[in-house]
């Protein structure tokens, strides 16, 4: 089974989830204790979109993270690099119109969302304050962003617990449900070498967010960032 490696090069991203798609939702689910669930559930709630809005669901996968919106009424766009990944959510839900589409190239037209959210994907873009200035440009002035993204726990004690977690028994796990390991073994690299909560939410200034601000979830080991659209995008 092919991996991406940290250099996030977009053709090997894609491969790789196209290649654990069939079983993706489940292993997060037993990767996550379910709590995967919870942090859905909260983003949802962050990004407070009102039915008859348009939402852009970015690293949407199979369309977990769109259903619900689409269910409460809004206009959502499920938008992915992997097309495995899509192909899987349209069979589920083909009433959501499923998008291919690269986060630092978006194939839409400037302002055309209220709100962009994104979970668990920033992180393997191969450019996120590239990405982000995307998405601030397809962002309506005034909408909104939410990124719910992995982070870094704030308690010691348990930083060491959840390191080992990630290096040891995350793969190993994986190889159970997933019958893949490589591509867990990546998702624990890419973990540990991403920015802390401070640190994204630098990234999202730099590509110009107004009023960032973050949230820790499960003690850290997940965050959601959301930054407001102040203007026009950068031309």
């Amino acid at each position: 089974m092919p991996r991406a490696n940290l250099d996030k090069d977009p053709h090997d991203v894609a491969q790789m989830f196209d290649g654990v798609a069939r079983r993706y939702d489940l292993t997060n689910d037993v990767l996550s204790l379910g709590q995967d669930r919870m942090w859905r559930r909260a983003t949802l709630k962050a990004l407070d979109a009102l039915a008859g809005e348009t939402v852009l669901d970015l690293a949407a996968g199979t369309g977990t993270s769109s259903e619900p919106l689409a269910d409460a009424g809004v206009r959502v766009v499920p938008c992915d690099l992997s097309t495995g990944m899509l192909t899987v959510g349209k069979r589920r839900r083909p009433d959501l119109p499923f998008t291919a589409g690269d986060a630092t190239r978006l194939p839409f037209a400037d302002a055309s969302f209220d709100a962009v959210t994104i979970s668990f994907g920033l992180r393997n873009v191969v450019d996120t304050v590239g990405a982000l200035e995307e998405m601030r440009r397809v962002t309506k002035p005034g909408g909104r962003l939410v990124v719910c993204e992995f982070s870094t726990p704030t308690l010691a004690p348990f930083r060491a617990v959840y390191d080992g977690y990630l290096t040891k028994a995350l793969p190993a796990v994986a190889r159970v449900v997933a019958k893949e390991s490589a591509a867990y073994t990546y998702l624990a690299e890419s973990i540990q070498d991403w920015p802390d909560q401070v640190g994204l939410g630098r990234l999202l200034k730099q590509a110009g967010w107004g009023s960032v601000a973050y949230r820790n979830l499960s003690g850290g080991i997940v965050a959601l960032h959301r930054g407001t659209n102040p203007g026009l995008a950068k031309g």
